[in-house]
């Protein structure tokens, strides 16, 4: 059973930047590949970016590409997202979570664990 515990959220103004961690326990961290989600209030859960065991391999949603960096550190079983030039429309709650295949990482359903979510607030 891996657990994941997410943190770094907070307030930051519009082009503000943001680092959020998550870290993991209890599974083997490195085997699988991680990804960050956003939900909105009255939203849907929605992609932000993705990376798989290989640190090179990356993935992110198109809102976000160049402004958004997702990393990992697998010796420190943690998963890292740093965001630059929020917006207001940002403002969710973002989850960290942890995939059970190595594809499909844009898929929601792809991910069997879950963080507890830390919110980010962007004032315009």
């Amino acid at each position: 059973q891996v657990q994941l515990v997410g943190s770094g959220g907070g307030l930051v103004q519009a082009r503000g930047s943001l680092s959020l961690s998550c870290s993991a326990s209890g599974g083997t961290f490195s085997s699988g590949a991680m990804g960050w989600f956003r939900q909105a209030p009255g939203k849907e859960r929605e992609f932000v970016a993705a990376i798989r065991r290989s640190v090179t391999s990356t993935y992110y949603a198109d809102s976000v590409k160049g402004r958004v960096t997702i990393s990992r550190d697998n010796g420190q079983n943690t998963v890292f997202l740093q965001m630059n030039s929020l917006k207001p429309e940002e403002k969710a709650v973002y989850y960290c979570a942890a995939a059970n295949i190595n594809y499909g990482l844009e898929n929601v359903r792809n991910y069997a664990y879950w963080g507890q979510g830390t919110q980010v607030t962007v004032s315009a």
